[in-house]
């Protein structure tokens, strides 16, 4: 017994001493300040999906910073790089982005700005596809590999269905939606597409078609008719995108390194973004006295856990998103906050509670919405504050309706060998059982309550929008607009990205134009010691794995059955 106690001890001891070290070697290699070197270039390498919420945030004892930039990140460094004499040009190198066309408008747009400074920016392009090419559009010059394809060919919607292998397993869904446009179920419901996805469909393709050509008409001076003849010849090989005037050079990399290098007046330290990220905005004279929030909301829309602190990537939860607005509201230095949203909705029940919040928020602090790539059904139902609302030419927004899903396995169980036998009390006790299908008199009673949520939406859209029911509900019927589109039907109130979000929130905060602010991030990164005191996540690695596969659909809240406000997910332009 003797030797078990002291055996137990001993191990007790060795994990507290672990755990110190840890801790000091964290806080040793924490805070260190980024050297950069006189002429030096930013390498702004994008690579894949470009979160607006900060990442798990790595200390540099466990390697070179870079590891996850963020929007608000590339934003911030490049305005930081425009007044640091050490940068002298940004070298812009995405590749493999999957970012929607509020985010590439973002990153356009910044890299744009940057260029007033007059100092220049360089892309160098990998395979690149569209979304790639327009942004290189904001550069200087842009550079191909030799054997590289430029795969700009247009764009294409494709609609995805499970109809019919639903069919085959047995399995239907029932599904009742308010709004002509609503169409997230019929994924499930129609192997085809409907006249209504159709009509939306070509509207938005119409929208963003339009504009990727004008922004190569404008960035390599041609005429909006010939960019479109030279993208029917799409996709080109390096050798077809040089004759057609789409980039200036083909070159390897190592060679556009040592061109620029002449101008520049030598060789150029190169410098990460995730590196150049961490340099004090104070060092460059950006850093204001007033402070301004910026509070980001990413994901699918969902109650979540109590103990969620609104940390999480997967998900946007309402106990967690509601934590980290009260704390904004209530901290007396923060002058004004800007909500970024990124949310194709979710549930009806989560979107009220985050909606409520938000107009708490509203009332203590001046607030700005900002729309990132989408910001519909869910998303735009929290917007509802009455502040004014920023958008993208290419934002999703709008899709004002609700849907009540369910999905009725019995022909799944059948094929199984599986049966449920139930008892019951209340003659709609069972309405939400996966092994029977609803009754028209559980329709008509689900459909009251769809109706009234639809009503409920519609009326805070108006009253936020300072409209009657009457003018928003044409608008509404569960349609997904392109911020291009909203402006002009006074669902958003300006097009434009977190220069013009911050150039508002000072205004209704009183703070002049010309004063520089310190802006500040929420939900703050999560640490290593937040992500191993988390309880498990399993769910959400489901949840990562189903929406992989399905397209994002949330379906712990489907497969319970209720109502969501929720934008169809077949909606990926390319």
């Amino acid at each position: 017994m003797a030797k078990f106690l002291l055996g137990l001890l001993a191990g007790i001891a060795l994990v507290f001493l672990g755990m110190g070290l840890l801790a000091f070697l964290l806080l040793r290699f924490e805070g260190r300040p980024q050297t950069i070197a006189d002429n030096s270039v930013l390498a702004l390498r994008l690579q894949g999906n470009i979160p607006e919420k900060p990442p798990l945030e790595l200390p540099a004892i466990f390697g070179p910073a870079g590891g996850g930039v963020t929007i608000a990140n590339v934003w911030m460094a490049l305005r930081k790089a425009a007044v640091d004499p050490r940068i002298k040009a940004i070298m812009l190198e995405p590749e493999d982005l999957s970012v929607g066309w509020g985010r590439l408008e973002e990153l356009r747009a910044d890299l744009e700005q940057f260029r007033k400074s007059g100092k220049p920016v360089f892309a160098y392009l990998r395979n690149p596809g569209t979304r790639e090419y327009y942004v290189a559009l904001a550069a200087d010059r842009i550079y191909l590999g030799p054997a590289e394809p430029l795969m700009l060919k247009g764009l294409v919607a494709e609609s995805l269905s499970f109809k019919n292998t639903l069919d085959k397993i047995g399995v239907s869904v029932e599904v009742e939606h308010a709004g002509k446009y609503k169409d997230f179920g019929d994924m499930f419901t129609r192997a085809d597409m409907s006249p209504e996805t159709r009509e939306v469909l070509n509207s938005v393709l119409d929208d963003l078609y339009g504009n990727l050509v004008a922004r190569i008409a404008a960035a390599r001076k041609k005429t909006p008719e010939e960019v479109r003849d030279i993208i029917d010849r799409g996709p080109f090989t390096a050798t077809q995108a040089l004759q057609a005037g789409l980039v200036d050079e083909l070159r390897f990399e190592d060679e556009v390194w040592t061109m620029i290098s002449i101008p520049l007046g030598g060789a150029p330290k190169k410098v990460s973004i995730g590196a150049y990220a961490g340099v004090p905005a104070a060092s460059v004279g950006l850093q204001g006295k007033s402070r301004i929030a910026l509070v980001v909301g990413e994901g699918d829309i969902v109650r979540g856990d109590p103990s969620d602190t609104g940390s999480g990537e997967a998900t946007l939860t309402s106990y967690g998103f509601d934590k980290v607005l009260s704390r904004v509201a209530n901290d007396s230095g923060i002058k004004g906050a800007i909500v970024r949203i990124d949310s194709p909705g979710g549930e009806v029940t989560a979107s009220d509670e985050i909606w409520r919040q938000m107009n708490l928020l509203s009332k203590k602090k001046p607030t700005v919405i900002s729309m990132s790539d989408m910001a519909a059904s869910g998303g735009y139902y929290m917007a509802m504050t009455g502040d004014p609302i920023v958008a993208y030419p290419g934002t999703l927004t709008g899709s004002i309706g609700v849907v009540y899903g369910k999905p009725n396995l019995h022909g799944l169980y059948q094929k199984l060998g599986v049966t449920k036998n139930s008892i019951e009390r209340g003659k709609h006790a069972g309405i939400d059982s996966d092994y029977t299908p609803l009754l028209p008199e559980e329709r008509a009673i689900l459909r009251q309550g769809i109706d009234e949520s639809y009503h409920d939406f519609v009326s805070k859209v108006a009253a936020a929008r300072h409209r009657g029911f009457d003018d928003i509900e044409p608008l509404a019927q569960g349609r997904v607009w392109l911020g291009s589109q909203a402006v002009v039907r006074g669902l958003v109130d300006r097009l434009g990205g977190l220069d013009a979000a911050v150039d508002l929130v000072k205004k209704k905060a009183g703070i002049p134009a010309g004063q520089q602010v310190a802006v500040e991030m929420y939900p703050e990164p999560t640490s290593i010691l937040d992500m191993l005191l988390r309880r498990s996540s399993t769910e959400d690695l489901l949840e990562a794995r189903l929406a992989s596969v399905f397209g994002g659909v949330p379906f712990h809240a489907w497969m319970k059955g209720g109502y969501l406000r929720l934008m169809p997910y077949w909606l990926d332009a390319r």
